[in-house]
């Protein structure tokens, strides 16, 4: 089994900014991907932005130039750095991350997060 622990989500004013943290930990693993997606009240889920195994990243238009994903190997940790937040950003966020664990053999994996809320308003 693996487990994602999310952190970081909050109520912040237009403009400012906030850090999530996505932890895995359980099982044996490898990872190929690393994702952050958000669901607003509403809508459909959404990719925000994803990290490959080779840190290659690839990020939603409406946060390219305010929003930055990164990896801590050693700590198994997600990083989604937020600035200049906007309304139009409060969501439910959601770490995802797709590679393979180890169970008696190796399976693959597709894990995701509880969520947690981010709310932009003043």
């Amino acid at each position: 089994q693996v487990h994602l622990v999310e952190s970081g989500g909050g109520l912040v004013q237009p403009g400012g900014s906030l850090r999530l943290s996505c932890a895995i930990s359980g099982s044996i693993f490898t990872i190929n991907a690393m994702g952050w997606y958000r669901q607003a009240p509403g809508k459909q889920r959404e990719l925000v932005a994803d990290i490959t195994s080779s840190d290659s990243t690839n990020y939603a238009d409406s946060v390219k130039a305010r929003f930055t994903i990164s990896r801590d190997n050693a700590e198994n940790t997600v990083y989604l750095q937020m600035n200049s937040l906007k309304p139009e950003d409060t969501a439910v966020y959601y770490c995802n991350v797709v590679g393979t664990y180890y169970s008696g053999y190796w399976r693959p994996m597709d894990y995701w997060g509880k969520g947690t809320l981010v709310t932009v308003s003043s």
